[in-house]
């Protein structure tokens, strides 16, 4: 029998005539007399709803139901009067996310997102956003802390609903992820009533996760895990039956696109941080396999795995977030003996190749929980080496991830801090400069003070550009500071950037506070002059 709490809010519409191929996907058979189409499912969500989806990085995520809701706002002309609070593990893709924001249906959203509309709509204040450390927006989304203020439905559920991918149900009613595993635990414990997209168009993946049950404190339990390879859990996330309201069957692939090409500047910063890894073997620093790698999301952090491919290490082993198109060739190589993340998000040719050889690809990987795979306490006990790509660093290495001119909201925190704050190397790289529209190098990587700071100097070791890389372990800020100048700037920023700091040592070490050195109506000259001329080129410091 359905709760009663599940009859108040029932969904609509007939049973559907399962396919061939989902009556071999689904092992529960009451779970195909719940079988729906998407669109019979929409009048069942009411504005103001908190909706946990499954997804991370634009793989793994609900494909069927968000477009319904969206054709149902846009036909009906509901826009900005149907809104939801949006919770996923990160971002989803861009043709429901993106859709829903230009529909004005997200009132908030949480932790992380990627894409120009969502953005627009943080940025202007449509949309109230709350960046958080991966690891722990899921704990946090279980103890309530989202929904203090929710005002209908089951007050021990902080979420509404739940709707969620799988590629796979068990005959207990448990549910196989496809390529990514984010969130999606804790968002199903947390919701009232769950509805699953069970995906045809993408093969099964059983057997590459490992999954572990959340509880809460005092009853969590440490994380035995001493290796990547190590497994802790299940194959399938656990699901109560009686809160499943409806199963819709997806056809659609993750729509990832093609990932950014690979630069001569970002083949340059992996030259560069490949140099300083041999460096660290040839002084005992570092094994001869290194340590457990984590690599954020671009086209730099490719060049710097595909560099690895190149390099003469080997038996290489990876605990990161995500998994990108290079970390294939690496493992073809043989250099790389096993990896683990939370999602993987290759292009369409690489997921295609992929999944042709998923039986031998799959026995090297493994897909865990956000709130394990971005474990601070793992991160720190493996010893893990963090390389990601800020918006911009300052001299004395405060590192912005997020706000550009430290306002505007660009994605999120992601699980940077997660790693940085704990890796036993915590990398940065970018390129020394980037372009602005009236001007080629019009935009430093590097300025005198971060306009909004994500992580602090305290957590920064190794900054790398194509210029070349500073090591900053153990030096003191003023030291730091010429290091950083001199070794990673930009040339057509570097001597402006030294003469700031030369004045602002003078100035302070004759007020006698020159442990940090700062003119405080200068330190954000250079972004203000950008706002004003469109280069951060400074005439004069006066």
């Amino acid at each position: 029998m359905i709760p009663t709490r599940i009859v108040r809010r029932a969904v609509g519409g007939s049973t559907v005539q399962p396919s061939k191929l989902l009556r071999e996907r689904v092992a529960r058979p009451t779970y195909l007399n719940k079988l729906r189409k998407a669109e019979d499912l929409v009048g069942a969500f009411k504005d103001g709803d908190y909706l946990g989806w499954s997804g991370f990085t634009g793989v793994g995520y609900p494909k069927m139901v968000p477009a319904a809701l969206a054709e149902h706002v846009e036909k009906n002309q509901l826009q900005g009067k149907m809104r939801f609070g949006l919770f996923c593990g990160a971002s989803t893709g861009p043709e429901v996310e993106e859709r829903w924001a230009r529909n004005d249906m997200i009132a908030r959203r949480y932790p992380h997102q990627v894409g120009k509309e969502i953005a627009k709509g943080i940025n202007s204040g449509r949309i109230e956003f709350s960046d958080q450390h991966l690891s722990l927006f899921p704990q946090n989304l279980t103890y309530g802390f989202y929904s203090r203020n929710k005002t209908h439905g089951d007050p021990t559920k902080p979420l509404d609903w739940a709707i969620v991918e799988a590629t796979e149900i068990l005959e207990d009613g448990s549910i196989v992820p496809g390529a990514s595993v984010g969130a999606t635990p804790e968002i199903l414990q947390s919701a009232e009533r769950i509805i699953i997209e069970v995906n045809t168009a993408l093969p099964s993946m059983k057997g590459l996760h490992d999954i572990n049950q959340s509880f809460l404190p005092p009853h969590r339990q440490p994380y035995l895990i001493t290796k990547p390879s190590d497994r802790i859990g299940t194959h399938s996330i656990p699901v109560d039956p009686a809160r499943v309201v409806a199963i819709v069957e997806a056809d659609r692939p993750d729509n990832t696109g093609n990932n950014a090409g690979e630069s001569e500047d970002s083949k340059k910063i992996a030259r560069n941080l490949i140099q300083f890894f041999e460096d660290e073997v040839s002084a005992g620093r570092l094994p001869p396999s290194l340590l457990p790698l984590q690599s954020g999301i671009g086209n730099i952090a490719n060049a710097v795995v595909g560099g690895l491919a190149e390099s003469k290490f080997k038996n290489l082993q990876v605990w990161t977030e995500v998994l990108q198109d290079s970390f294939l060739p690496l493992l073809d190589s043989g250099s790389l003996d096993f990896a683990t993340a939370t999602s993987i998000r290759f292009s369409p040719a690489v997921f295609k190749k992929f999944y042709e050889n998923y039986a031998s690809y799959s026995q090297k990987l493994a897909l865990r929980s956000q709130q394990v795979a971005n474990s601070p306490e793992i991160i720190r006990r493996l010893g893990v080496i963090a390389m990601n790509t800020p918006v911009e660093l300052d001299i004395y290495a405060h590192v912005n991830s997020t706000n550009a001119l430290g306002s505007r909201m660009l994605n999120g925190l992601g699980g940077s801090g997660d790693f940085l704050r704990n890796a036993k190397l915590s990398i940065v790289h970018a390129p020394s400069a980037r372009p602005s529209k009236t001007d080629p190098t019009g935009i430093s990587s590097i300025v005198p003070f971060a306009s909004h700071i994500d992580h602090t100097e305290h957590d920064i070791d190794v900054i790398v550009t194509e210029q070349g890389l500073a090591d900053v372990r153990g030096l003191s800020p003023r030291e730091r500071a010429k290091v950083i100048i001199n070794k990673c700037s930009h040339p057509d920023f570097r001597d402006q950037l030294m003469d700031y700091y030369e004045r602002a040592l003078f100035e302070c070490l004759q007020k006698g506070a020159g442990h940090q050195p700062h003119i405080l109506k200068s330190a954000f000259k250079m972004h203000t002059t950008f706002q004003e001329t469109g280069t951060m080129k400074v005439q004069n410091w006066d």
